[in-house]
């Protein structure tokens, strides 16, 4: 593929993966060490997966002013080497046996992670041509697919041989290539800052508020992509459902002695079909329109997560989750592909620090009510499918609804700047003498 000629595109390809991969080990790790010495109080297990999400309430308005108006590379990279000492710090913290000190560390290196994603993509999109977007988001999507199959494996592994221990030293050894990785790539001042220099007496909290403001204008005006970001907080709803439920599901009633295995064993069902999905959305998305690589694919997996409630067989279940990642793949191709289309490259920064926080606080609010409501209120996990299955149904028919007429505008749009174009190149130069 032409795209990997671009040695700048392969290293924070790469860069993304390590950074992702390390976290996810340590995190299943994490909740299969609190699982295991706090079986009585299966709350723990969600609030660390919250300590991964809650952070964005406090960063949420500036993760995007600082990918625009700071340099993007130093920013990504930074990110990545405070996470590595952060995690030096939690290894410490596990001979404590403090969980509220074991939490706040999460906490903190969560809330680094959030700077980390808008300044990497943003320099994605200042090093590839408009025609790469879709592929480079296939390509994405399809290496989170691989790193979500070895990753959690990996972590319930290491943390069956070596335990939470082990699994935290290959969470500082992916931070630190990453930031490695990202150091070494050699991308343009223009797509670093792409609004220019910035000192530090320039900016203000008055500033960072209204380029927040800016940031919030922007997407409202634009509907397609007022829609599209709201395709982010419905993958917060099902992120949060899945961070935890397939395990509960496990350890309370399909396989309760073996359920760290069959946890692994689900997320790499749900890899293998992200991988699957991501390879067939990348092929088929020249011959369908986005919006009908998402609105289908939506439906079909409210259908899916209804009737995981139902099943009572393990392997039906993983055959269920393997579709239901194969239908997630063309989804994420579609607005990956689609968003840097109609950003302009001065605003990505503000634009994409909105989908962490719209993802976060959608699994925050999943999560912090299965905290709440199970076992005690609800006692069967079953209904908790039901639930969000009954939500993507509901979004599915609003995306049916909007999309079509939303694409054929920007369309039409697109068609009408063509053509202007084509008239300015071709209208004749007469000079006055």
């Amino acid at each position: 593929m032409k795209i990997f000629r671009n040695p700048n595109f392969v290293k924070l390809f790469y860069a993304a993966l390590f950074s992702q991969m390390g976290t996810t080990i340590g995190n299943m790790a994490f909740a299969f060490y609190l699982l295991d010495h706090f079986s009585h109080q299966p709350s723990y297990a969600t609030l660390a997966e919250l300590m991964y999400s809650l952070p964005t309430i406090l960063v949420f308005f500036i993760v995007g002013v600082v990918a625009d108006r700071f340099d993007r590379k130093k920013v990504a990279e930074n990110c990545d080497w405070i996470r590595a000492f952060l995690t030096v710090v939690l290894f410490g913290a596990l001979f404590t046996g403090s969980i509220p000190f074991i939490f706040f560390v999460l906490f903190l290196r969560s809330a680094v992670t959030k700077f980390f994603f808008p300044a990497e993509n943003s320099l994605v999109q200042g090093i590839l041509s408009k025609e790469q977007y879709a592929q480079a988001a296939g390509l994405n999507q399809m290496l989170f697919s691989i790193f979500m199959v070895f990753g959690v494996g990996i972590g319930a592994a290491i943390y069956k041989t070596v335990g939470i221990h082990g699994a935290i030293i290959v969470d500082f050894i992916s931070f630190v290539i990453s930031a490695l990785l990202i150091r070494s790539c050699h991308i343009p001042f223009a797509a670093r800052l792409p609004n220019g220099k910035v000192k530090w007496k320039d900016l203000s909290i008055k500033s960072s508020v209204s380029d927040f403001k800016e940031g919030i204008s922007y997407i409202i005006k634009n509907k397609l992509l007022a829609s599209l970001i709201f395709g982010f907080f419905i993958f917060g709803l099902f992120n949060g459902a899945f961070a935890i439920l397939p395990m509960f599901t496990m350890k309370y009633e399909l396989s309760p002695d073996n359920y760290e295995w069959y946890a692994s064993i689900i997320a790499i069902s749900l890899g293998l079909g992200l991988l699957t999905g991501s390879g067939i959305g990348t092929l088929i998305s020249s011959k369908f329109k986005p919006h009908q690589l998402m609105v289908i694919p939506i439906f079909v997996t409210g259908l899916l997560i209804f009737l995981l409630g139902f099943t009572d067989r393990i392997s039906i279940f993983l055959g269920i989750v393997f579709i239901i990642g194969t239908c997630l793949g063309p989804i994420n191709i579609a607005i990956g592909g689609w968003m840097p289309k109609i950003v302009h490259p001065k605003l990505m920064g503000r634009v994409s620090g909105w989908i962490d926080p719209l993802m976060m606080l959608a699994q925050s609010m999943t999560l912090g009510i299965i905290a709440v409501i199970f076992p005690k209120v609800i006692e069967t996990i079953d209904y908790l499918y039901y639930g969000i299955a009954i939500i993507i149904l509901i979004v599915a028919l609003f995306y049916a609804l909007t999309l079509p007429k939303l694409s054929r505008a920007l369309e039409e749009k697109e068609r009408n700047l063509d053509r202007k174009q084509k008239t300015k190149n071709t209208k004749p130069n007469i000079r006055t003498i």
